[in-house]
Parts: structure tokens; sequence; C-alpha cells
């Protein structure tokens, strides 16, 4: 089956692509394309999926980095593709041919390019790095590397939408309390329950922080499980695993 990949014109000319789970090596509940080596898929399955990634975006397998992501703020500047995989959980890079790698399953993948100054960035989002600064953090890495705030562009790929992702009172709260005005970014739901929306509190801290154009893919990876591996959906099935999309960027 051939990849999936969705793309954004906003991004344009930067190469990049939100990965689908369609045409990978992987089976059974990974069914697709599995780039997540913290998975328990099978390693072999997990290596050709993430070639077939590099292949699509004209680059060699070594040069797909990707990095052990904890939910942090921290962000790592790359001169050179490494295999190390650094704990962090955003990406900035200036030199072509690095091949940045999110893996993301209801979080938010946010890609960034300044296409001009000829730096792009990639993060993940969840609501505990985007509170924590994931996304500003970027920003000032990529103005460190020479670019300008004003002439980037960020886009977020498929993430769990407002619907389909509940919490609960503690959760609305800590949000309250960095700001009452995060309260536009929950909705009702049953009893004491609300329904939180990532992609809107993600592109208001992107906007708040003076990016030059923020926008969401607006696919929802929890409604559309041919397409997209979701962490809440397995957990509501009861199911042993999950697998991971990636979104890629390079120069």
């Amino acid at each position: 089956m051939t990849l999936e990949i969705i793309t954004s014109p906003a991004l344009a000319p930067v190469r990049h692509g939100f990965f689908t789970r369609k045409g990978g090596a992987s089976s059974g509940i990974f069914q697709g394309l599995n780039c997540g080596p913290g998975s328990s898929d099978l390693a072999s399955a997990v290596t050709i999926n993430r070639a077939r990634v590099a292949e699509a975006m004209g680059a060699a397998p070594d040069a797909l980095v990707t990095i052990d992501q904890v939910h942090s703020p921290d962000v790592v500047t790359l001169t050179e593709a490494r295999q190390d995989r650094p704990t962090a959980d955003a990406m900035v890079t200036a030199t072509p041919g690095i091949l940045l790698g999110i893996l993301t399953a209801d979080c938010q993948p946010v890609l960034f390019a300044d296409a001009q100054a000829g730096v792009v960035g990639a993060a993940h989002a969840g609501w505990r790095g985007a509170q924590a600064g994931v996304l500003e953090a970027t920003l000032d890495a990529m103005e460190s590397l020479g670019a300008r705030r004003s002439d980037i562009t960020a886009v977020i790929g498929p993430s769990i939408s407002q619907q389909a992702y509940e919490v609960g009172p503690e959760f609305f709260e800590s949000f309250l309390d960095e700001d009452p005005d995060n309260s536009r970014f929950f909705a009702g739901g049953d009893g004491d329950r609300v329904q939180f929306d990532l992609p809107a509190y993600g592109l208001h801290r992107l906007r708040s922080a003076g990016v030059g154009a923020a926008e969401w893919t607006r696919h929802c990876t929890y409604s559309d499980p041919d397409r997209f591996y979701s962490f809440r959906r397995t957990t509501h099935r009861g199911e042993a695993d999950y697998g991971r999309l990636i979104s890629t960027i390079r120069l």
C-alpha cells in the first residue's frame, strides 16, 4: 500500500509530511506505518517503516532523527544526524539533509519553518509539553539559528480533537490556575467531565508567542482508526499497545 502523506501549503516550499498509518510493514494492532521504536512492535518492521518514510522525504534512513520524548519543554539543536535519540521534545536545525521526525499518537506534532532563513523545527506538544512551553522554546531555538519569529510558519498535524478529549476537573483547574482565560479551550461534558481543545490551545500559544502564521490540519487521530494511531482509543479498547505516527521536515 502506498504511503499517505498530509502536507500543508503554508510550509511550502520546505519539504515536510505528516504521515498516516497507511503503507507500512507492521501488522496486528500496529497494522501500518508504525514508526515508534518504543513500541512492542517488531523492531524489523519499525526499521522498514522508518526507511520508507526517509525515502519518501528524499533522505537516507540514517538522516532521520527522532528523540526520546518526555513531555518536556526541552529542545535539541542539530548540526548533524544523530541516532542516539537525545531526550527532548523538540528539535531545530539549519543543516540541509537532516530529517527531523516527531512521533505522536494523539499529542500535537508541530512542524516549523522559516524558509527564508533556512531554519526548520519539529516539536511534540501534548498538553503537558505545551503548558510547559515547548512551542515557545522551539521558536527561541530557531531564532538562535537565524530565523525571524515573524517569518516562521508553524503547522499542527493530526491530533486528538476536542470532541474526543474528555478530562477531569483537576485537569481543568490546572489550566485555569495558569490563566483564567484558558476556560475558552474547554466545553461541557458529562457530569464533572469537560472536553479539552488541545489544537486550539496549541494555536493560542503559538500566536501569543508571535509566530508569523499558525494552523492545524484539522485531522483527529481518535476518530479515524483507519488512518491514525491513538493512545486514547487504544486505552478505551483495552489493547496492549499502540503505534506511533511520524511527522517530518527537512531542508
